[in-house]
């Protein structure tokens, strides 16, 4: 639920009498609704957290629950400042272990089979919903770079130390800041071509100019105004921005 600021107290109200008709309507239909599994995060800008930071606790279908800084939701850990960093050192941490099972066996296997290893069970790890990232620090981008340079590494056999670059171009791997680009690009040519997801697609708009230019041709999209760094790693505005740099 996205509210200003100044209304945030009537929002967390307006939250709890909407679950409780959502509960009822779940019991009047012979459902339960385990809501004291939920977990509840109030995402924004430093500013506005601070804003909300006397409320602790939010009523959800009956069931207080307290506001936490960070949840997992589908493998992706989401802070309250979408910084991802918790989220990056996770899958760090998940890639790092499976690069030193692969060191140990490196030697036994061909560079093909190697290489295969690495796509299939550690790059898809930094592949995962990487379109998120998007936007995202370059402390955050760095742990999954660093990630990347150490598997790098193993698979060509090189030292610990070797500059990874010439390595990861050897290997045609694209950088972690690459991928993220390219992955929300190929998500924005299927909203395009295909309109799905649905409730992405319907945020992507294409652009129309008022009199007819060279660019006229050009696939652009409507690209909104934000005034937060927070606001423009919106779907919204991170795919037509990410586009249109490459139209």
């Amino acid at each position: 639920m996205c509210v200003p600021t100044k209304t945030f107290s009537y929002a967390v109200d307006r939250l709890a009498h909407c679950s409780a008709a959502v509960r009822l309507w779940f019991l009047q239909n012979g459902l339960q609704l385990n809501a004291d599994k939920s977990e509840v995060v109030f995402l924004g800008t430093p500013a506005q957290l601070l804003s909300a930071a006397n409320i602790t606790t939010v009523d959800i279908a009956g069931s207080t629950l307290p506001v936490a800084s960070k949840l997992k939701s589908l493998g992706v850990t989401i802070d309250s400042n979408l910084r991802f960093d918790c989220h990056a050192r996770n899958v760090a941490k998940a890639c790092n272990l499976h690069t030193r099972a692969l060191r140990n066996v490196r030697s036994l296997l061909t560079d093909d089979v190697a290489q295969t290893v690495a796509r299939s069970i550690v790059a898809s790890r930094l592949d995962y919903c990487s379109a998120l990232l998007s936007g995202a620090p370059a402390a955050t981008l760095d742990k999954l770079q660093r990630a990347q340079n150490n598997l790098a590494r193993v698979v060509c056999q090189s030292r610990g130390r070797t500059d990874a670059r010439p390595l990861l171009h050897s290997l045609h791997w694209l950088p972690v800041r690459q991928r993220v680009t390219y992955k929300l690009a190929v998500l924005t040519h299927k909203m395009r071509t295909t309109a799905t997801p649905t409730y992405l697609s319907e945020l992507v708009l294409a652009h129309a100019t008022p009199r007819t230019l060279r660019s006229s041709d050009a696939p652009m999209l409507v690209v909104p105004r934000m005034h937060t760094e927070l606001a423009r790693r919106a779907i919204s505005i991170a795919a037509p921005s990410t586009w249109n740099s490459n139209c």
